[in-house]
């Protein structure tokens, strides 16, 4: 049976380097190691299911086109389900050590919102703070392995 919990994957974080980055929440690095005994295989919202170890976007048994960078928004963004997650912290997740224009995010955003609908049909997943971030603010159920 699968419980409501906030979608921490295992092998989704480089520890490292969010340890090396000084401006990085420090609570991700903690919440990851106090959910480090649940593993998610599924993250379930809307008619959306993610397989976050196989970077793979389902609706219903029909797969969703997404890019790598939008799938590893959309990754951050879960992982922090309901919080705030600065510009800066996806852009230094997505583009690790690189320096891209913003822009970029924004290119790679609504890509996203594109593949899910976001917007349409009263489905409403991403809200924009405008120059600080994005919010996931969809429900998500998360399965993992032992359920």
């Amino acid at each position: 049976m699968s419980e409501v919990v906030r979608f921490i994957p295992r092998s989704g974080l480089n520890e490292r380097h969010a340890a090396q980055r000084q401006d990085m929440d420090k609570v991700i690095v903690e919440k990851r190691t106090e959910a480090a005994d649940f593993r998610p295989t599924k993250v379930f919202f809307g008619p959306f299911s993610l397989l976050p170890t196989q970077l793979l976007l389902l609706e219903g048994d029909k797969v969703v086109p997404l890019g790598s960078r939008a799938m590893e928004i959309l990754i951050a963004l879960l992982e922090r389900c309901g919080e705030l997650v600065s510009n800066r912290d996806l852009m230094a997740r997505v583009w690790p050590n690189l320096f891209v224009d913003p822009s970029n995010l924004t290119i790679n955003m609504s890509a996203l919102r594109r593949a899910l609908r976001d917007g349409r049909d009263g489905r409403r997943f991403i809200v924009n703070i405008p120059g600080r971030g994005y919010r996931f603010v969809g429900s998500v159920d998360v399965s993992g392995d032992d359920n």
